[in-house]
């Protein structure tokens, strides 16, 4: 990802928005990496696995070891690594389907975004509620990459055009339209291996005024 623009270069009034957290990119060991990894598996076989009800109780018990273990450490927003990790897919969120940065600047942002069996909605196609969420998320990248001010989504409009199949790597792409004043216009779209069009997605980002979070 391209080095963050000084805020304040671009919205003098960056850390009046009711304490917006600014981001830093976090470099954790390996571990996360493969902690974050081996999550993803486990949130497909979640929502996959049919084992016996003995088995059932001791993934609860393993899982409750692992809660206990991790929770004297949780921390603020943008504090932990998750979402912060740039060399990982999705710097490290597991909220997001793991993706790539392939561009990042004035023209705007592409990624390469893979979805899985956690991701299902029916008939081993992707959730249609997902979409919206990886378009939401790319459209505050276009407004880092363009280095537009802080700006929060007012609309987020998206159209079906096929169904989003999983374990296929597929391409998303995110640009301004146009923008006026504190408005910015931003379109996305998701494309599968062959170019088709499966998703596209249009929105408005407003800029924070002054003491808005």
């Amino acid at each position: 990802m391209a080095e963050e623009a000084d805020p304040t270069s671009v919205d003098p009034d960056y850390e009046r928005h009711g304490g917006f957290p600014r981001f830093s990119p976090a470099d954790p060991g390996p571990g996360f990496g493969e902690f974050v990894a081996g999550m993803r598996r486990l949130q497909d076989l979640a929502v996959s696995a049919d084992p016996d009800d003995a088995t059932w109780d001791v993934a609860a018990a393993k899982v409750a070891e692992l809660v206990e273990l991790l929770a004297p450490s949780q921390a603020g927003e943008l504090v932990g690594p998750a979402g912060r990790s740039l060399k990982l897919p999705a710097a490290g969120s597991l909220l997001l389907p793991p993706w790539q940065i392939t561009a990042f600047g004035p023209d705007g942002v592409a990624l390469d975004v893979t979805f899985s069996r956690y991701h299902v909605g029916g008939n081993n196609a992707v959730h249609g509620g997902v979409l919206p969420l990886l378009f939401d998320t790319l459209f505050g990248m276009t407004i880092r990459a363009v280095r537009r001010p802080i700006s929060r989504t007012a609309f987020l409009h998206v159209d079906y055009r096929k169904v989003t199949p999983i374990d296929v790597q597929l391409s998303a792409r995110g640009w301004v339209r146009e923008i006026d004043g504190r408005k910015t216009f931003v379109n996305a779209e998701l494309r599968d291996p062959d170019g088709a069009l499966l998703a596209e997605a249009n929105g408005l980002m407003v800029r924070l005024l002054p003491h808005q979070p």
